[in-house]
């Protein structure tokens, strides 16, 4: 799994390639915790595009960092879900919870224009 992050504001922006899986989710923990925790981030916006294959720990991951920023009345949105990985987080009841948008512009737009956070 490969991670890249950007900060745009109070955004986070974490570009995922690969598998988020039992074997990768302690990468992700390690690149994230501490930029949602420690900073004044708000909004996690997750770029899954090129994300091929998520379990349950990657979904478990996920929600953590949801959990962590609902507290500070921030958010979690999603970008660029293939249809294998839509249809987890479905089933999962993710996206009952979290934005799911075609683009980071499109997400990092409502944001910016105070319709999300």
């Amino acid at each position: 799994m490969d991670i890249s992050t950007d900060l745009v504001g109070d955004v986070l922006i974490a570009r995922i390639r690969g598998e988020l899986d039992i074997a990768t989710v302690p990468l992700f923990k390690k690149r994230l915790v501490n930029k949602t925790e420690d900073t004044g981030v708000k909004v996690l916006l997750l770029n899954l595009k090129g994300v091929t294959f998520i379990d349950s720990s990657g979904l478990g991951a996920i929600l953590g960092r949801y959990r962590i920023l609902q507290k500070k009345d921030g958010r979690v949105l999603l970008v660029g879900l293939k249809p294998q990985v839509k249809k987890i987080l479905t089933m999962a009841g993710i996206l009952t919870i979290m934005n799911e948008y075609k683009s980071e512009e499109s997400a990092l737009k409502e944001v910016h224009e105070g319709r999300i956070a």
